[in-house]
């Protein structure tokens, strides 16, 4: 073969796959073009990247922008999940390898949006998973339900563990960024929603009309938001998910503190020497960026991020972050907006003890607690000590957030999530912790598989309804469903996704959470 036939052969072929790539549905973002696929009326788009790989001497920098391309890129599959170690038993596994090079978005539309002028809501999704692991890749995030039924879906990856939160004096002498540092799974997640700002009016969504929510970290990643003055006016709702609002059960570390006292630096600095780094000069910081990922996580995941190795996630740094998201609402320190906020009915974690654990953080009024959570004194400790740790955790902090934006003339409208699919009923006292999420997303075929029943379906129909009537108006409605009332505390009531459909009351742990809110420390 010449060198002028194989020249041709090689430019054919490069033509075919051109041709073979363009079959799908395209669309020019603002760093290139991008061929989806298109399936049942949706068009997806995935692994579109919203920023540059984060490795090398980008390891712990805000996020910059990614290199541009102009041949069209292959946008059907995921993108790497960000670098982790997975949690076994997690309800939402990922579907792809986690790698260090992971800042991707994915985009689910209607196809016919694609051909028109069409300015369709959008929402975007936050996964939780305790800021040390989850992704967007878990096939109950998949967005397909929601562009079925007319809502433009983004979700996209920020980095967990310590490749997302973690500070050094050797960073803080570096100051690359203008002082941002630290939080930068938070700032992965504002350069994601720069990235819809100015792209998602080609998916057919509307820039002007942009709700974000997650759940669990996801949630406490949208308090973050509402309160950080860099992510004001890129969205304009917000749905807090099993997020609390109160301190964490893993504290929110100053950047720096005296000698002795725990801080995220201090946290870096016990993780450096464990990997052999010292010092805190430019030395160290190369040598910390040359560390491989698999050092760098070390283990970290859920059930192993309580050492002192690890700042807990999201810190106080100042600049993103200047206080805890409740005393931020108090002082009017917030993107004011229409929100949703609520727990599952048997939400946060119980990790075991005995009575007395339970009730003593009650102190005085242990006798009130005890009779509220086991009125009979026999009841099992998984249940009344799950549900003390659950109001805690998650169900009063919501309830508090709500009173404080309620009382600032925000709407907002708060929700319990009760309801348990009919396969789990026999294990499940309540709806644990993130339940609710494939049914937010009309996903529950991909979790329940052939346990699903019609009810399940049902419940999922209703849920996913309201969130659409949220983020298309600002007003959580769904037809043929009960209208859902703005939260007021002297009425209180909330929309619980009960066993028998949504349906709207005074909240029922008013008694309980009233406690809970007098014990606080």
């Amino acid at each position: 073969m010449t060198i002028r036939t194989l020249a041709f052969a090689t430019t054919f072929a490069a033509l075919c796959a051109g041709q073979a790539l363009a079959a799908g549905p395209t669309v020019t973002t603002t760093f290139g073009p991008i061929v989806g696929a298109a399936v049942s009326g949706v068009a997806a788009f995935k692994g579109v990247p919203f920023a540059a790989p984060p490795v090398g001497a980008l390891r712990w920098r805000a996020p910059q922008r990614p290199t541009a391309w102009t041949a069209p890129r292959d946008a059907k599959t995921y993108g790497p999940d960000c670098m982790q170690k997975p949690f076994p038993g997690d309800a939402a596994p990922l579907g792809v390898t986690p790698a260090e090079d992971c800042l991707y978005a994915n985009v689910w539309t209607p196809e016919t949006a694609l051909k028109g002028k069409s300015k369709l809501p959008v929402m975007v999704w936050i996964y939780g998973g305790g800021f040390v692991n989850g992704g967007s890749s878990p096939a109950v995030y998949a967005g397909d339900r929601f562009a079925r039924d007319g809502v433009v879906l983004v979700s996209f990856n920020y980095r967990v563990g310590r490749f997302g939160f973690f500070a050094h004096p050797a960073l803080t002498a570096a100051n690359a960024d203008g002082g941002m540092l630290g939080n930068y799974g938070l700032m992965d997640q504002i350069a994601a929603l720069h990235w819809v700002r100015d792209n998602i009016a080609a998916f057919g969504g509307d820039p002007g009309n942009v709700t974000i929510f997650g759940e669990s970290a996801g949630g406490v990643s949208v308090h973050a938001l509402l309160t950080a003055p860099q992510a004001k006016g890129l969205f304009h709702k917000a749905i807090i998910q099993s997020g609390g609002g109160r301190p964490r059960l893993l504290p929110t570390l100053p950047m720096t503190a005296p000698e002795g006292q725990r801080s995220a630096e201090a946290s870096g600095l016990a993780f450096a020497a464990k990997a052999g780094v010292s010092g805190t000069d430019a030395a160290a910081l190369e040598a910390l960026r040359a560390l491989p990922a698999e050092t760098v996580v070390d283990g970290l995941n859920m059930a192993t991020s309580g050492t002192p190795t690890w700042a807990g996630g999201p810190m106080l740094d100042g600049k993103l972050m200047t206080r805890e998201p409740l005393q931020a609402y108090k002082a009017g320190a917030w993107s004011r907006m229409p929100v949703m906020i609520g727990a599952t009915s048997a939400d946060g974690f119980f990790f075991g003890g005995t009575r007395d654990q339970v009730f003593a953080p009650f102190g005085a009024r242990r006798a009130e607690a005890e009779a509220l959570y086991d009125p009979k004194g026999d009841g099992d400790i998984k249940v009344y000590g799950w549900a003390a740790a659950g109001d805690r955790m998650f169900v009063e902090p919501a309830r508090a957030v709500a009173r404080v934006m309620a009382g600032q003339g925000a709407p907002v409208y708060q929700f319990r999530f009760s309801y348990v699919a009919e396969s789990q009923r026999g294990q499940w006292w309540g709806a644990p912790h993130a339940t609710e999420i494939p049914f937010v997303f009309d996903t529950v075929d991909a979790r329940y598989g052939a346990a699903l029943t019609s009810a399940d379906a049902a419940a999922a129909k209703a849920a996913h309804a309201y969130w659409i009537g949220f983020a298309k108006t600002g007003v959580p409605t769904a037809s043929g469903a009960p209208a859902w009332p703005r939260y007021e505390a002297a009425s209180d009531h909330i929309l619980d996704f009960s066993f028998k459909g949504p349906k709207v009351e005074v909240d029922p742990r008013k008694a309980r959470l009233d406690l809970v809110e007098a014990t606080v420390p």
